[in-house]
């Protein structure tokens, strides 16, 4: 995980200094507030940092950061963070809006699970573009996963949907991730067809996660764009992208607090093996070290 992420700089020099003064609270204020963890969570911190440090009657900047870095741990690991795909097949949904980096998430998730011996098929369900599925395709290839193409552009998404669960039934494979829109040039709304998808698949199996992908850099936006999935799609766990370098790793705990669903992937770079399961100990020591 990136040293260069988000908070570390700032705290590193707040926590330098000799003693907690009405400074180290205006710092710690700006860098969470510049970190996207939002004001309402910076507030809570706060105030819950300010009773620790008066109940523990210390001046010591190491003693508040141990605090800091107990209080965002708490506050994570209060969802669960595992991934459920015992079943077999697993099948995995992914959903999310154009730009966020599905396609790629997907190609970086089969390389994730077939590194840990798992096999994987990919199923190419966002049918109504044609690039969507020839990059597919491509991170497909690059992670070690079998594709199932659509026969023909602009094909029943849910028919991809039903024929990747099929592929996997019958050849044995262990994971189905599908793909799928998330925009729709259809008269048929977006949220009907996922719910179309879910039916088919649900016939044939059970669906182990549904995983819903937002972009790190969109903050707070990203999180208003995708609330319709997560009203209608029976969204599992989240998965967060573009993390690296970024100013926004206090996003992390914005979304999981304001929706309620656990992060289960986090994504730190472009690169193919540049995502990993979501650890909240080992995040926390990344961020505030």
């Amino acid at each position: 995980m990136a040293a260069s992420w988000s908070l570390s700089g700032a705290l590193k020099s707040m926590f330098a200094r000799d003693t907690i003064d009405a400074d180290t609270w205006n710092d710690l204020e700006d860098a969470m507030i510049s970190a996207d963890f939002g004001p309402d969570i910076t507030d809570s911190v706060i105030e819950e940092l300010r009773a620790s440090v008066a109940k523990f009657k210390t001046d010591d900047p190491a003693d508040l950061k141990r605090m800091l870095r107990e209080t965002l741990e708490e506050r994570l690991a209060r969802l669960d963070p595992t991934l459920t795909l015992s079943a077999r097949p697993a099948v995995v949904l992914v959903v999310g809006v154009n730009g966020v980096g599905k396609t790629t998430t997907i190609g970086k998730f089969a390389k994730f699970l077939v590194g840990h011996g798992r096999t994987v098929v990919v199923g190419a369900a966002d049918t109504f573009r044609a690039a969507a599925v020839e990059q597919l395709a491509t991170w497909a290839e690059r992670g070690g996963a079998e594709i199932v193409r659509p026969q023909q552009q602009g094909q029943d998404p849910a028919s991809v949907a039903f024929q990747t669960v099929e592929r996997a039934q019958r050849d044995g494979i262990d994971i189905a991730i599908i793909d799928t829109a998330g925009r729709l040039q259809t008269k048929s709304g977006l949220m009907d067809e996922l719910g179309k998808i879910r039916r088919v698949v649900e016939k044939q199996t059970e669906i182990a996660e549904v995983l819903l992908v937002l972009d790190a850099t969109t903050g707070q936006n990203g999180v208003a764009q995708a609330e319709a999935f997560i009203q209608h799609a029976g969204v599992t766990g989240l998965v967060i992208t573009k993390l690296d370098g970024s100013a926004k790793a206090g996003f992390v705990l914005a979304v999981q607090e304001r929706t309620g669903i656990p992060i289960k992937l986090v994504g730190q770079g472009e690169g193919i093996n540049d995502l990993t399961g979501f650890t909240p100990h080992v995040f926390v020591q990344n961020l505030v070290g």
